[in-house]
């Protein structure tokens, strides 16, 4: 078994290149976020154990104000951890996500003013934030997301990722805009809609932080979801789903995702 000393670790910026190549090499997602504030690498002795990225996702204000209503809150008043990964060794320890996670807290408390770091299990992954719970961060409830999936490759199609499909999705119809593939679209290009959940979670960095949460009874340290909690269903016709096993992804197809075709050539070129 490998064994990590807590007091050999340390988390210092890395180049972006250098934290998107770890990324796209362990990470289950190869898509980066696009509003990106911090690349961290986690080493020990000069050898790079993880990765993670902070930063924002695609709607930052309306995130905080949704997360806190009664308060004026703004985008520079939290981070969220956008991508999060480590070597393979290194998640077999079961430990190693925990000391990660103590070590980025003590990295925005010296070198940042937010107040919260935020982020999100992705339940549609079979994820439901066990080393969140481990890190005692606090649970604020779930909300339902939608994926697509090719049915011949597998491949996993985030809805920011279909903007082309989405202008087919429009012409086909003969409308001047799709939001969602409709039901119909997808049976024509052999796509399915997946729906699942997405856990949050919330630290307080300091004293200010405590106070805000302490006004919404719905964050908590109790009551954490567990793997009884994942859900997953499929789009059988328009508003219609059944209930599915967990449903696997195929991470090397990318015949939707430009973003990761795009770095693929770049590594053969």
């Amino acid at each position: 078994m490998i064994l990590i000393i807590k007091s050999e670790l340390q988390i210092k910026p890395v180049e972006k290149e250098l934290a998107c190549e770890f990324i796209r090499t362990y990470h289950y997602s190869k898509i980066m976020p696009r509003l990106c504030r911090y690349f961290l690498g986690i080493y020990a002795k000069k050898r790079l154990l993880g990765v993670v990225e902070l930063g924002w996702g695609t709607q930052p204000l309306q995130t905080i104000h949704k997360l806190f209503p009664q308060h004026s809150l703004k985008t520079t008043d939290y981070l969220e951890i956008g991508k999060m990964c480590f070597l393979p060794e290194m998640n077999e320890t079961h430990y190693f996500g925990s000391m990660a996670l103590s070590l980025l807290r003590k990295w925005l408390q010296s070198n940042t003013e937010c107040l919260f770091l935020y982020t999100l299990a992705d339940g549609i992954e079979g994820k439901c934030g066990y080393v969140y719970q481990a890190s005692n961060f606090y649970y604020g409830g779930f909300f339902k997301t939608s994926v697509y999936r090719d049915k011949q490759t597998f491949e996993k199609i985030h809805p920011r990722s279909a903007r082309i499909l989405l202008e087919e999705n429009a012409k086909w119809d003969g409308v001047q805009k799709r939001n969602w593939l409709t039901h119909e679209f997808c049976n024509y290009k052999g796509i399915e809609k997946i729906n699942g959940r997405m856990f949050r979670y919330i630290y307080p960095l300091n004293p200010q932080a405590k106070n805000i949460l302490a006004a919404y009874p719905i964050y908590q340290h109790r009551a954490y979801p567990k793997e009884k909690e994942l859900i997953w269903e499929k789009r059988i016709a328009y508003r219609k789903y059944v209930r599915i096993p967990q449903p696997t992804f195929n991470k090397d197809a990318h015949n939707y995702n430009s973003q990761v075709v795009l770095h693929n050539q770049y590594k053969g070129s």
